[in-house]
């Protein structure tokens, strides 16, 4: 799978792009600030409709216009498909497919996928629950786009839940507030019960491709695991993790009715939904501790690097097909590591149908991905194919006069 051609219109800071792309390696190279980022959060979009900078699509749209365009030409296995995704904050975002007419934005989940690397990762290990939450869910619906809506419902009827609650604090309940309330928590159930499933199911995949993806990237001293610390069951460990992925949906279910049942009194006292996915948290371990709080930064960049490394892995995994083979997406990702992980990342991702890189020195791009790659420069508002042959020599001999300065 790869992107031969995408076009921004009012996007960040492009009003207007249209750059050509190729398979295998290519290096935006441009100083920090000029908008390579950008791009590869277009693709991304395209892939995930949702942006791993931002929260909200308002910020995507360049500043004076309403609307932002992104519009990709997509080849897999030989068929080229044609999305053009229409981002209206405030308003439903649609996308049109191989120019036909405009329909939601979901529709467009699975004609491109992608992996992105990038310096915000470092939250999946230090940051809040809601990091991870988010990286398990997007993870689900690439495999499963089908999952997408499982997980909007969930939130919509969380949403109406909660206001419900906050109408019943402080007043008596009656009879009609309680069968209300479990309407919503019959309703409630169902979406999170296919939500934990699809995230059992995706997390069983990962955790070997996790332990692989570590070792790779390190000298493998450390095991990797992790606990799927949950408000509806005990908490999951890797040992039952196997089994909680065969559970069905209506015993997911049935488990979250009983825990709305023993929290409603807590729920009631303070009027926000107690139970469900959107509280629980993924602890990761190292050597048996978690490595929040405790891995060191490098330890914490090797563990971040091998969720997406896994990530990866698990795609591959599920499809092996002609052109099945995710997009991977390193934004400004080599120039935080040191050599030994500069070069082994780049030994383990060359093999890619694709792969865009963005850099804001050309010695940061390690060898294994500079044979035969393809140079976009980008300055403000524009970015060009231009020659890489000079760039093409091993970094050690590359001549020290394209570094930015204070790079």
């Amino acid at each position: 799978m790869y992107i031969d051609h995408i076009s921004l219109m009012n996007f960040r800071t492009y009003p207007l792009l249209n750059l050509p792309l190729t398979p295998g390696v290519t290096v935006f190279l441009g100083s920090n600030g000029v908008g390579k980022t950008n791009i590869l959060e277009a693709i991304d979009y395209s892939a995930n409709l949702s942006s791993h900078r931002v929260s909200n699509d308002a910020p995507l749209v360049h500043v004076g216009t309403d609307r932002a365009y992104v519009r990709t030409r997509v080849v897999r296995g030989g068929q080229q498909t044609i999305m053009e995704l229409e981002i209206a904050p405030g308003k439903s975002n649609r996308v049109r497919i191989n120019r036909a007419a405009p329909v939601r934005a979901r529709e467009a989940l699975g004609i491109n996928h992608t992996v992105l690397f990038s310096p915000e990762d470092l939250q999946l290990i230090k940051g809040d629950p809601s990091n991870r939450r988010k990286f398990i869910d997007d993870l689900a619906v690439a495999l499963r786009p089908s999952v997408s809506a499982y997980v909007s419902d969930y939130e919509r009827i969380m949403r109406q839940r909660n206001s419900l609650l906050k109408s019943m604090r402080g007043r008596r309940t009656d009879d009609t507030d309680l069968n209300t309330l479990r309407i919503w928590n019959e309703q409630l159930s169902l979406a999170g019960a296919h939500v934990l499933q699809a995230r059992f199911r995706v997390l069983a995949l990962m955790l070997p491709q996790l332990q692989r993806a570590y070792d790779q990237l390190t000298d493998g001293a450390k095991q990797l695991t992790f606990t799927y610390d949950s408000t509806v069951f005990p908490s999951i460990s890797a040992q039952v993790l196997g089994k909680a992925a065969l559970m069905s949906v209506d015993d997911i279910r049935s488990a979250m009715m009983r825990a709305f049942d023993e929290k409603q009194g807590d729920e009631l006292d303070r009027a926000v939904t107690l139970v469900g996915p959107h509280r629980d948290d993924l602890v990761l371990e190292l050597g048996g501790i978690p490595a929040k709080g405790f891995a060191s930064h490098g330890e914490t960049w090797s563990y971040a690097l091998a969720l997406r490394l896994a990530s990866w892995y698990v795609h591959l995994e599920d499809d092996s097909s002609e052109g099945a083979s995710p997009i991977l997406l390193l934004d400004d990702v080599f120039a935080e590591l040191d050599t030994a992980r500069r070069a082994r990342l780049g030994e383990i991702v060359a093999s890619a149908e694709q792969v865009l890189v963005t850099c804001a020195v050309h010695t940061d791009i390690p060898d294994a991905l500079r044979q035969g790659m393809h140079l976009v420069k980008v300055s403000p508002a524009t970015a060009e194919a231009v020659d890489a042959s000079e760039l093409a020599l091993p970094a050690t001999e590359a001549r020290p006069t394209y570094r930015q300065p204070g790079a």
